[in-house]
């Protein structure tokens, strides 16, 4: 059978799937077949280290599990003629409920109000400080993909203004921001649901979150590589920036200690589409990837960069 190097976890139902088909090697479990290693499984957290991808010389496919993909280095793999996949679309509807949930939570101060009903505070202190309402808001959207839309349609009955901001236009009845400063000087709240990678790395500067200012909400559900971490911080701290709605960060599973303190601060770690349901159907169509591109040499879902590799 062919040789799959298996790079972070899978689940069982995964491993049972693949045994038939592949001979596994986990990464870290000690030495592997470099030089007959074809397929390679892995999370959009691990990737492909370089080193890892330059000894495998014989790879022909890499199957993701997630939709980012900034670990694996895309422009390596075409200039080898090796496809990679993703997990999109099936996870389209949770990535956009987690957002919508951030931006309920921060909105509506659950995390406080929470702690006041179930501390005993409400009997003691009486009623909890008002909070703000999350209708009718101007809601900034970075990245207008299919999560971006997804989040954009489960916003819908909160009567948001939608705008948005991308590399180009769209033919979508929102309203278009050239510059994210301008979007941001506009909105009050910013969702990013932009990839990761070196060209959007850090886009959510300080100046950018100084133009949504003190009453704005910044929220992320992307790549904690997006936002300028440390200019959020003391955005946050200094005032400039009113709140944040975070599931990811840019060190993960290090969270800055000083966004844990904040009153103003949600943060997860990072669940965007950690649901029983969406987790299955993401492992399902990594391990179809393999599976289809080992008797068929197609695939169902490669990253844009390798789309020409897939067979008509």
């Amino acid at each position: 059978m062919p040789d799959l190097l298996q790079i972070g976890g899978i689940t069982d139902a995964m491993r049972d799937r693949l045994t038939p088909h592949f001979t596994i090697h986990k990464l870290g479990d000690g030495d592997y077949p470099a030089d007959a290693i074809t397929h390679i499984a892995t999370n959009g957290h691990d990737g492909v280290p370089a080193d890892i991808m330059a000894a495998c010389t014989n790879l022909k496919m890499v199957s993701g599990y997630g939709v980012g993909y900034d670990a694996v280095d895309t422009d390596a793999a075409v200039a080898r003629n090796v496809i990679v996949t993703h997990t999109p679309d099936v996870l389209n509807a949770e990535v956009a409920s987690t957002a919508v949930m951030l931006m309920l939570t921060s909105f509506r101060n659950f995390l406080a109000d929470e702690a006041h009903a179930r501390s005993g505070a409400w009997e003691r202190d009486g009623n909890a400080p008002l909070s703000r309402s999350a209708d009718n808001r101007r809601v900034g959207i970075l990245g207008l993909g299919r999560i971006g839309q997804a989040i954009a349609d489960k916003l819908a009955p909160f009567n948001p203004d939608i705008h948005y901001h991308t590399r180009s236009q769209k033919d979508v009845p929102y309203t278009y921001h050239d510059t994210l400063k301008g979007m941001a000087e506009t909105v009050e709240v910013i969702i990013c649901i932009t990839p990761g990678g070196p060209s959007t790395n850090k886009i959510v500067n300080a100046e950018v979150m100084e133009a949504l200012g003190p009453d704005g909400t910044l929220i992320n559900v992307s790549r904690g590589s997006v936002v300028d971490e440390e200019a959020m911080v003391a955005a946050l701290q200094s005032g400039k920036l009113g709140y944040a709605a975070l599931d990811v960060f840019e060190a993960e599973p290090k969270i800055p200690d000083a966004l844990k303190t904040m009153s103003n601060v949600v943060l997860l770690p990072h669940v965007g589409s950690g649901t029983h349901e969406t987790r299955a159907a993401m492992g399902d169509l990594v391990v179809d990837n393999l599976i289809d591109h080992l008797k068929t040499g197609k695939v169902r879902t490669p990253v844009p960069e390798c789309a020409h590799l897939n067979p008509a």
